[in-house]
């Protein structure tokens, strides 16, 4: 919504098709705010615990942060391995983030201003 309908009203006057004015003008300036989206639905399921713990009876089909509370309830709780294993869980996520950064603070900048 934040891009101006000048430039798509311009492609059309110079021949361009809707395809091609989706490709080569809107997909590229919306890619911030894609990978935005992206980012935070990608963190918004990764630590889901509710739902999996609905839908999920099988302990082979669990996930990782079902598995790290189950940990807690079975055994006596050895923290240095809790904690090693909370560090690999959020690991993929910080991943994430480096990969992701620039075009997500560009996604940040683009949507605050008017």
């Amino acid at each position: 919504m934040g891009i101006p309908h000048e430039l798509t009203e311009s492609a059309k006057i110079d021949g361009a098709s809707e395809f091609r004015i989706y490709a080569q003008i809107m997909l590229p300036l919306s890619k911030p705010a894609v990978l935005t989206v992206g980012l935070f639905t990608f963190l918004g399921a990764w630590g889901d615990f509710q739902g999996p713990l609905i839908y999920l009876n099988d302990p082979d089909k669990w996930t990782l942060s079902i598995g790290l509370k189950q940990y807690i309830r079975e055994n006596n709780v050895a923290w240095g391995q809790l904690m090693a294993a909370s560090t690999l869980f959020t690991l993929p996520i910080v991943i994430l983030y480096f990969f992701v950064q620039k075009k997500f603070i560009e996604g940040i900048s683009i949507t605050g201003l008017k």
